[in-house]
């Protein structure tokens, strides 16, 4: 099953109801800038910077020009549907498979990213599908998300699964459910909802960790 469609109309309604100048746990970032990256790394041969340094400087640029125009509330809605209608053709992310290599917890993360960077909020209840998949996605990057950890981390979710994520003499066993795990690895370590078992010194290197 494709979620990543679902995941998009969802992000863009939680994007619309924040409005264009809500906070988000992106630092430095308000929604209009979230949404501003969202279409560019889409749409724009500029969002190359993400990973070419010679053109990061123009890339941010560009965001910055269009998180401007969208704090009117007229243009970020245009920006924010800009978004939902999807890839164009002629990107990579046009594609079904790469859509959903690329968006799948992309679109999670950032969906969250809006909804606890407010002061009230409350988990989602997930399809146990798409857990599954979120859960996928996580162990292939798991080892990326944690090289610079000071422990071994040892990944597990209330059903018992585990996966070892670094090897290290000492480890922290991080407990939560595959989405929480996912907010955790890819840095959101005080909003997601996880546990940690290890000693007290393996759980203090580990929150030291970058």
């Amino acid at each position: 099953m494709h979620f990543v469609p679902a995941s998009r109309e969802v992000l863009a309604e939680v994007l619309l109801a924040a409005g264009p100048t809500a906070p988000t746990l992106c630092a430095g970032w308000q929604t209009r800038h979230l949404a501003a990256h969202l279409v560019l790394r889409e749409r724009s041969l500029l969002a190359a910077g993400l990973l070419l340094k010679p053109l990061t400087h123009r890339m941010e640029a560009e965001l910055a020009k269009r998180a401007d125009v969208a704090q009117d509330r007229n243009e970020y809605a245009v920006l924010v549907h800009e978004f939902l209608a999807g890839a164009p053709k002629y990107s990579p992310l046009a594609n079904s498979g790469v859509d959903r290599s690329a968006n799948l917890s992309e679109f999670f993360i950032h969906t969250e990213d809006v909804r606890r960077a407010s002061d009230r909020w409350a988990p989602r209840m997930l399809d146990a599908t798409y857990e599954e998949l979120l859960w996928k996605d996580l162990l292939r990057r798991a080892t990326l998300h944690y090289r610079r950890s000071n422990v071994g981390i040892i990944l597990v979710r209330p059903d018992g699964q585990r996966h070892v994520a670094r090897k290290s003499a000492t480890s922290v066993a991080i407990i939560g459910r595959p989405g929480e795990l996912l907010l955790h690895a890819s840095g959101r370590r005080d909003e997601a909802l996880v546990t940690f078992e290890g000693t007290n010194e393996a759980i203090a290197l580990l929150l030291a960790s970058n």
